[in-house]
């Protein structure tokens, strides 16, 4: 923990039940392993505390942008993730949100070099995030040691990856599972995409800024031009900015890329993105708890072939995991019902539901 304030002013769906610091901590890169300074959110129930502590949710958020300031600590809503926080502190727990390394405020006399820029999709950074947020957090408030993740989208990533990174990273603290709803898991695909011109656009927008972030990442070691038309590069900046994350947001600023505005330029580019892209999607090994993954037949960032192939090889790996495939159900009309009746049966110890039977030959 590097410093810690209280909010008086925050979403106002969660005012009346919670009280609310935003902190800073040191976390781990997943590109280098330096250290990474973070920035974070606390949101406690009012009342009282429960015997043991409150046990704490990871909440990983979904994509808001890529450059410092983005992150839902410095968000009057929290960019939007509200009304799923207030659904978790009513079911009586304590949730640390982790803004994701690079997009808090950037103090350069506190910080210096450290956690600088954000590797968009990097998922054991991400990962590392989560983990080192709940250790942060239960040095301000009157906590369990036993906590759960749970993220959408890019957050569902994160949790997935925290998870899979807990064993090493995660000592002293108990994770009784972790929910990844719509999570980015596999995305190999996005090379093959883009090589095609078939991307949909809103993996146009995802792309753009992972490409963004592989430059952020490793400078002239990675020529972003070979990846970009002149026309990308003239709007780049602006595509780059802090984004909302209601659908119709990201449809306006994706529909200002087109399908040969991100296309490799050559099929040494194409196979150069496809190993990084393999760097970062999931699984990376096996899962240190169970699992639910819930994901939606009409994703269009994340097609439902994709995730399955994650899934069949998350359950080769041996890895316990409850499958929810949502016919049509977008991210952002997420009914927690099902998710908070999964966590309350992990905070209960209740033997966890593995569909990984039909999902490995």
């Amino acid at each position: 923990m590097l410093s810690a304030e209280n909010l008086s002013a925050f979403d106002p769906l969660l005012a009346p039940i919670a009280t609310a610091q935003r902190f800073i901590y040191a976390s781990r890169s997943g590109i280098n392993d330096s250290t990474a300074h973070v920035g974070g959110l606390l949101f406690v129930p009012k009342g009282q505390v429960p015997e043991g502590g409150w046990p704490l949710v990871a909440f990983g958020h979904t994509v808001t942008g890529t450059l410092p300031g983005c992150g839902p600590s410095l968000s009057p809503s929290q960019v939007n993730s509200a009304p799923a926080v207030q659904q978790l502190l009513q079911a009586g727990y304590g949730v640390v949100m982790s803004d994701y390394q690079g997009l808090a405020t950037i103090d350069k006399a506190r910080d210096g070099d450290q956690g600088t820029f954000h590797p968009f999709l990097d998922s054991t950074t991400a990962g590392y995030n989560l983990i080192d947020s709940v250790r942060a957090a239960r040095t301000l408030t009157a906590a369990s040691d036993r906590w759960l993740a749970f993220g959408i989208g890019q957050g569902g990533q994160a949790a997935w990856a925290a998870n899979e990174l807990n064993e090493n990273q995660g000592q002293g603290m108990t994770l009784l599972g972790t929910v990844a709803v719509s999570p980015v898991a596999d995305i190999n695909g996005l090379a093959d995409g883009a090589e095609a011109g078939t991307l949909h656009p809103v993996q146009r927008l995802d792309l753009l800024a992972y490409l963004a972030s592989l430059k952020s990442t490793y400078g002239t070691d990675f020529n972003l031009d070979d990846f970009r038309s002149a026309a990308a590069q003239q709007k780049w900046d602006a595509l780059l900015a802090c984004q909302g994350t209601t659908p119709e947001q990201r449809a306006a600023l994706a529909n200002q890329i087109g399908p040969d505005d991100l296309r490799p330029h050559s099929p040494a580019a194409t196979a150069i993105l496809r190993g990084y892209l393999q760097k970062t999607s999931l699984p990376q090994g096996p899962t240190d708890a169970p699992m639910l993954v819930m994901y939606s037949g009409n994703d269009p960032l994340i097609p439902p072939a994709w995730t399955e192939k994650a899934l069949d090889r998350a359950c080769k790996m041996g890895d316990v995991i409850q499958i929810r495939r949502l016919a049509d159900d977008a991210p952002d009309q997420l009914d927690m019902t099902e998710a908070l009746d999964w966590m309350s049966q992990r905070v209960n110890g209740a033997p966890a539901p593995n569909d990984c039977a039909v999902h490995t030959p």
